[in-house]
């Protein structure tokens, strides 16, 4: 469930939805007639909210940005800009489909795991992206190393899972609301290597607004649990974030520390 559908019909992409329900197993609609005819009679039916696309993308209007994301085989769309009829359903990768929400102008479509894809902003920043699409080409990597590598850069799948298991709330905040909290890095992303992007002690919960400052290093924390908080941070931003600069919480596990040091060095470095 959550998974997004984008819908190409006429020419264009003129409808995104999200899966409401996980599939169930159903016989093939009779309105199909003779439209695959090579399917089986029976396969799974997916519930989808779908919204018509504020911005309905003919994608040979953004061909140039498309075309170099299309998937190798079983592609939705032709390099011309034309739809490929032989393909019902196919997987895109994230960064595909982040250019896809941009261009139809897809805000609705908020995950809430990251504080830049809520309101008007539907895409992740170009950084962000430029990570995404490095994981996704890296053929020396398995398919489902990569799929794990593009949703841990965005704080999702299995990165936020294993941080879920071992914080249980934001550690500034007290927020325990899963869904409103950011899965972040310590170590910064580019500095890591697959085996730390994947690892939970690598991971802190944070509340969105807290999480942007500890990106920045703007703010980070002691081994036993002190928020360190940069000069340069207006109290007027702590005072309306209500954020306590001589808060404390708890101790952070030894398997966290080494990360956090690191991360404590690029907090210095703001201060020089």
């Amino acid at each position: 469930m959550g998974d997004i559908i984008f819908s190409y019909a006429h020419g264009q992409v003129g409808a995104i939805g999200r899966v409401t329900e996980a599939a169930s197993a159903c016989p093939k609609p009779t309105e199909f007639g003779n439209v695959g005819s090579y399917w089986s009679e029976n396969g799974w039916m997916v519930e989808v909210d779908f919204r018509p696309a504020l911005h309905p993308l003919r994608p040979g209007d953004a061909i140039e940005q498309i075309a170099p994301l299309l998937p190798e085989r079983h592609s939705p769309i032709q390099r011309n800009g034309h739809g490929n009829q032989g393909c019902y359903l196919a997987a895109i990768s994230d960064v595909l489909g982040y250019l896809l929400l941009d261009l139809t102008h897809a805000d609705w479509l908020g995950t809430g795991d990251r504080p830049w894809m809520h309101g008007e902003l539907a895409t992740p920043p170009p950084e962000v992206l430029d990570d995404i699409h490095a994981v996704e080409s890296n053929q020396a990597l398995s398919v489902t190393q990569r799929l794990q590598l593009a949703k841990a850069r965005i704080g999702q799948g299995l990165f936020r899972k294993r941080v879920l298991l071992l914080d249980e709330a934001c550690r500034v905040t007290g927020v325990s609301d899963a869904r409103v909290l950011v899965a972040s890095h310590i170590k910064p992303w580019r500095e890591a290597d697959n085996s730390d992007r994947l690892n939970g002690n690598n991971g802190i919960l944070l509340s969105p607004h807290i999480d942007a400052l500890f990106d920045e290093q703007l703010i980070s924390f002691e081994d036993d649990g002190h928020l360190l908080v940069h000069p340069s941070l207006s109290p007027d931003v702590l005072y309306r974030w209500s954020i306590d600069p001589g808060c404390r919480t708890d101790r952070f596990r030894d398997e966290q520390q080494p990360y956090l040091a690191r991360h404590r060095e690029l907090f210095a470095r703001k201060l020089r």
